[in-house]
């Protein structure tokens, strides 16, 4: 549990970096995700794996007001975003938070298949907004070989909803995370 508490850290804290780094002029962008602007995208993000990976460890649902919360469109959105993910990380360094199952859905995981999914979120959708808002993102060797795993154990699975396109062709000496992001449907090149 202490290595996916580290790759959460870090996670955490790359996405707050890259948060702060988005332009409100930015916002109307292209993303790498075909169905989202970077204002979809923020939002998405912000309440997933912020607001939602606390909830997730506190075992609780994920406050009806916020699903449909304009984050980007709030001054200061990135500090708060930065506030929240510090209380995920923080919860999820509770022992409680590996007690039991955790719903997704309708089903219950335990919790160290779940939290690795959210890392994914958190890291291969901070890559999309970094990459929409001309912004690099630094992903430490032990994550990139995490969201390696969990994407090619689960890709066939996010393709059946829509949440993965086709695997992406990359060069023989791709990092893990890029061939995480190739697995994915991402092309590790996309500018917009």
């Amino acid at each position: 549990m202490n290595e996916l508490h580290s790759c959460l850290a870090a996670s955490a804290a790359e996405a707050a970096r890259i948060a702060r780094g988005v332009r409100a002029e930015q916002l109307d962008g292209p993303t790498p995700c075909a169905e989202f602007d970077v204002r979809t995208l923020v939002n998405h993000w912000v309440l997933y794996t912020s607001h939602g990976l606390e909830c997730r460890a506190l075992r609780r649902d994920i406050p009806g007001e916020l699903m449909e919360r304009d984050f980007a469109g709030e001054a200061g959105w990135a500090e708060a975003y930065a506030v929240q993910l510090d209380r995920a990380v923080v919860a999820w360094g509770e022992p409680s938070a590996w007690e039991g199952p955790v719903l997704l859905g309708d089903q219950e995981y335990p919790a160290e298949e779940v939290l690795p999914m959210i890392i994914k979120e958190l890291t291969v959708h901070g890559w999309d907004v970094a990459r929409a808002t001309g912004q690099d993102i630094a992903v430490p060797p032990e994550v990139g070989e995490l969201m390696l795993k969990v994407v090619t154990e689960s890709a066939e699975l996010y393709r059946q909803y829509g949440g993965f396109a086709e695997p992406v062709a990359v060069a023989p000496d791709a990092s893990a995370f890029e061939r995480a992001l190739a697995e994915s449907g991402r092309d590790p090149r996309w500018t917009p």
